[in-house]
């Protein structure tokens, strides 16, 4: 089954599904800056665009381009600043 979820009156949008690997989420972020949390291990996969992103327990923001991606470990929050819309995939584990 597919999910939709929708975050940040709709500047988040998307599509939530699980197979043989585990959940994973298929989104696009419109310009923003975000604050987000995890409740499980999350791999992020910029696909088109980019994101600035300042991982828990550091200073520095990151930005991540398309093709690249990065890790936030459970029970995490993290920030994100997107400048043009961005697509990405998340997989939890």
């Amino acid at each position: 089954m597919i999910s939709i979820n929708e975050y940040f009156n709709g500047n988040v949008k998307s599509l939530g599904y699980a197979t043989e690997n585990g959940k994973s989420t298929l989104g696009v972020m419109n310009p923003g800056d975000y604050e987000f949390g995890t409740s499980t291990h999350e791999t992020m996969q910029v696909i088109e665009g980019e994101m600035t992103v300042k991982l828990p327990e550091t200073t520095e923001w990151i930005t991540y381009k398309a093709g690249e991606a990065y890790e936030v470990e459970a029970n995490k929050m993290f920030l994100v600043k997107v400048a043009l819309q961005t697509s990405y995939l998340c997989q939890y584990k």
